[in-house]
């Protein structure tokens, strides 16, 4: 479980979903703080800016007390809401980042943006998406799923599903989707992708068969449609994450992304290594005030 969580609170609705999932995620004796992210207005006017906290502090004590929860606050100005969230992130040491589904529709995230995304691009923790609605039916994690491939980010998914499932008494489900990449139908013409293919999923099934404990399934198809559909058959899904930069998210896509947006369960994303800070925490200055 996790001990140092933080939730971006905005006062909408889905920010209330995403305080319903950081509660349920937070262990034994951690720290809960919501978090606030406004525009900086010092370069306005110091009365302008201390207006704008004191409303993102009162904002704050709302939200806490609607959702019933022991929680710090802080008001955070900063030129956008993921390096708000950040920079909180790194100075907390936060194990967790707990944001709500994006409400804006697809012209919306164009021109003003998606937190959500935001919150999840470059993040220097773990990041947990709570679906809309979440808050009204907190469904217990009577069922965890776990992105599964044997690979180190995969074991690392698997190993933070077993705290969780150990807090909840849930039953653990992994699902391995085996793909082929489309250039290799045109790769070597001879190749019996049957076979091939065949082979892996038998495989597959083997490597889950040894995980104790976990009740293994193997499908074939595109990853990111096929653990988005199965997220409606459980209560929290964990994934692990390779990563990448915003680069090559753009040439090889993002699994975890395209999650986000669409899975049914909420959705628990682990960064690829502990310790690594994936971007300099210098580049986004934030005033911080705590309520």
């Amino acid at each position: 479980m996790f001990r140092e969580v933080i939730v971006g609170v905005d006062g909408r609705p889905n920010s209330r979903d995403a305080v319903a999932l950081a509660s349920k995620l937070l262990g034994a004796g951690g720290r809960l703080t919501l978090v606030n992210v406004h525009h900086d207005l010092h370069f306005v006017h110091p009365r302008l800016h201390d207006a704008e906290r004191d409303k993102a502090l009162a904002l704050l004590a709302r939200e806490r007390d609607t959702g019933e929860v022991g929680a710090d606050l802080l008001a955070v100005a900063a030129s956008s809401v993921g390096a708000g969230l950040h920079q909180v992130a790194e100075q907390r040491e936060a194990d967790l980042l707990v944001v709500g589904s994006c409400s804006r529709g697809p012209l919306g995230r164009l021109l003003v943006g998606d937190d959500r995304r935001a919150s999840l691009d470059g993040a220097p923790c773990a990041v947990a998406i709570a679906p809309a609605g979440y808050a009204r039916h907190p469904c217990p994690f009577a069922r965890i799923g776990v992105a599964y491939n044997a690979s180190p980010e995969s074991e690392h998914a698997l190993d933070l599903a077993r705290e969780v499932a150990a807090e909840h008494r849930s039953a653990i489900s992994a699902l391995t989707v085996i793909s082929i990449p489309s250039y290799s139908y045109g790769a070597v013409a001879a190749l019996d992708w049957g076979e091939v293919v065949d082979r892996m999923i038998e495989e597959a099934r083997e490597e889950l068969q040894q995980l104790e404990g976990v009740d293994g399934r193997v499908v074939r198809g595109i990853p990111a449609e096929e653990l988005a559909h199965w997220s409606a058959d459980v209560d929290l899904l964990v994934v692990g994450s390779r990563g990448y930069g915003p680069v090559r998210r753009v040439v090889f896509g993002s699994i975890s992304e395209h999650l986000a947006r669409s899975t049914s369960c909420p959705l628990l994303v682990l960064r690829r290594g502990v310790g690594e800070h994936p971007h300099d925490s210098n580049s986004h200055a934030a005033a911080i005030a705590e309520g």
